[in-house]
């Protein structure tokens, strides 16, 4: 049995895979474990990793130091890729305002975390790793101990710091939120009131406005400067796919897709709305009218891949009308500008004889969308950690700061997610493999750090300095995400939904964004946390960098 012995404590390239494999497993198994409700998932492979380490069980050091990396690397890589495609969108529009919210909780973390270090006897470097531990964010760990290495100072402070703040870090942000909705929240916060801006709104309409009558569509697009999709035209007992060219006659009944902003502008344009709801997700479209039909086809074809809509014609060369555009979870509306991208979803209107032919143009091989374009995927990771090894620098410090492995990868990852079809580059990747991606990433990166923090943790804990580094971790975590969120809650801009969803995403926090779309209706936490998250986490790495620069 010497064999089985060696196997698993001689180093080499295969102990390390299976005692990583091991934590991995086991980790992955007790987090979906819930207690209260809740769940660490993915993060209670960190843990196991821990108790690994303090039991004993070591690896060579420099294999360790490429499986963490990777890890990490792959893990923001991955999910700059995922939130790329909506991410700028988000920015430019509410995503904006939601994200200077989500830097306000990085800034009062941040200032704590100094005040601490000035005020109490806890090193700036051990401090870094509290902060890293408290707003439950691994990346930017990764890029502290990364500065930390390059003026030659032990990391494993900072390691530490992290491993015995993180378990108060899930749970101090739930216990905010619930503080929240205990005292302060309203029965009218809990309504949805985020904005719907990207998603699409569809109406039907009677012309009763003399002022369009006989007027083509293309005519009054540009008189009117609204954004809408006449997507099928009533005419008594006819029904029409609708052309630019197309003229509209009183009494006409158009169906449009828009905005739901739009809506009460289109009213007073053509003149009268009916009352049916036609935004419900269970409407049989083909059984509306018999001489049309609606049907959903995918662009597979990669010379689409970054093509505007408008540039393909489909009106004019095969008669039939695209109203929305389905990219991922987002419905777009369908303007001519829009540039498409592999994957896209559209659902095109028209005979049945015309979708036929232009079924073979756009691709809707649905088979294809399950092969992954790996090239885009390896060649990211080179431009991220190319990017990420650049110098930058700011005025007032002496040693140029760079984005690192973790900030590198995660801003190429959205570059290319959202400007990649511009450049024809086919960075479509099904939602599972994307998500397998990020969570073989970050579970290979946890437990690494918790292996190689393992051997010290419980010394640590038992210090009088470990039980302070508790204590300041969870004031982190909890004080700011508090203060924050009752100031956005005062507010009345947002619903509380919208409000956890900063918070979780400010504070990197997908376990707590688990527990408040298992609490809360609807999804407005889901999507103020994609559009936090990104900017925010890429804030604490920098930030990370650059207070250890400032003040080391």
């Amino acid at each position: 049995m010497n064999w089985l012995e060696s196997l698993f404590a001689t180093p080499s390239a295969l102990q390390i895979i299976i005692i990583l494999s091991l934590i991995c497993s086991v980790g992955l198994a007790f987090g979906k474990l819930r207690v209260a409700g809740i769940s660490l998932g993915v993060a209670f492979v960190f843990f196991i990793g821990i108790v690994a380490g303090h039991y004993g069980i070591t690896v060579d050091h420099s294999m360790l130091s490429y499986a963490e990396t990777f890890g990490l690397v792959l893990f923001v890589y991955a999910l700059g890729l995922h939130v790329g495609p909506g991410f700028f969108n988000s920015l430019f529009h509410e995503g904006f305002s939601l994200n200077l919210w989500g830097l306000a909780v990085v800034a009062a973390g941040t200032m704590m975390a100094l005040a601490f270090c000035w005020f109490l006897p806890v090193q700036l470097s051990d401090m870094m790793g509290v902060l890293c531990g408290a707003t439950t964010n691994t990346p930017a760990l990764g890029a502290a101990q990364q500065t930390l290495r390059l003026f030659g100072l032990n990391a494993d402070g900072a390691a530490l710091g992290c491993a015995v703040t993180y378990p108060l870090g899930v749970v101090g942000v739930i216990l905010a939120m619930l503080i929240m909705r205990k005292f302060f929240v309203r029965a009218s916060d809990l309504e949805e009131h985020h904005s719907t801006e990207h998603n699409t709104y569809i109406a039907r309409f009677v012309v009763v406005n003399p002022a369009i009558d006989g007027r083509t569509l293309a005519r009054i697009n540009e008189m009117s400067h609204r954004h809408f999709i006449v997507s099928r035209i009533w005419r008594g007992n006819d029904v029409i796919v609708p052309r630019s060219t197309t003229e509209l006659k009183l009494n006409d009944s158009v169906m449009v897709v828009t905005t739901e902003q739009e809506a009460p502008a289109l009213e007073i344009l053509f003149g009268k709305k009916a009352e049916e709801d036609w935004n419900n997700k269970e409407i049989d479209w083909n059984a509306i009218d018999s001489k049309v039909e609606s049907r959903v086809i995918v662009i597979t074809r990669p010379k689409l891949n970054g093509k505007m809509l408008g540039h393909l014609q489909l009106r004019s060369a095969y008669g039939v009308n695209v109203s929305r555009v389905i990219r991922g979870d987002m419905s777009i509306l369908a303007t001519n500008n829009l540039r498409l991208q592999y994957g896209d979803r559209l659902t095109i209107v028209g005979e049945a004889k015309a979708l036929d032919n232009v079924e073979p143009f756009l691709g809707n091989a649905a088979r294809s969308l399950d092969e992954p374009n790996l090239g885009a995927i390896y060649l990211g990771l080179v431009l991220g950690l190319v990017l990420g090894a650049v110098p930058l620098s700011i005025p007032g410090i002496s040693i140029p700061v760079s984005m690192g492995i973790a900030g590198g990868p995660i801003v190429v990852g959205i570059l290319v997610g959202a400007f990649g079809p511009r450049f024809h580059l086919v960075t479509y990747t099904t939602q599972s493999a994307n998500l397998m991606l990020r969570k073989l990433g970050l579970s290979m990166y946890l437990a690494c750090l918790g292996l190689e923090s393992g051997g010290q943790f419980f010394d640590t804990i038992m210090r009088p300095e470990g039980l302070l580094w508790v204590g300041l971790g969870f004031v982190l975590t909890l004080v700011p995400v508090l203060v924050v969120g009752l100031i956005a809650l005062h507010s009345k801009k947002y619903d509380y939904g919208t409000i956890c969803g900063i918070l979780c995403g400010s504070m990197a926090n997908p376990m707590a964004l688990t527990y408040a779309n298992d609490t809360i209706k609807g999804d407005a936490a889901s999507i103020s946390y994609a559009t936090v998250y990104p900017l925010c986490m890429f804030m604490r790495v920098i930030v990370a960098q650059i207070v250890l620069l400032l003040f080391l």
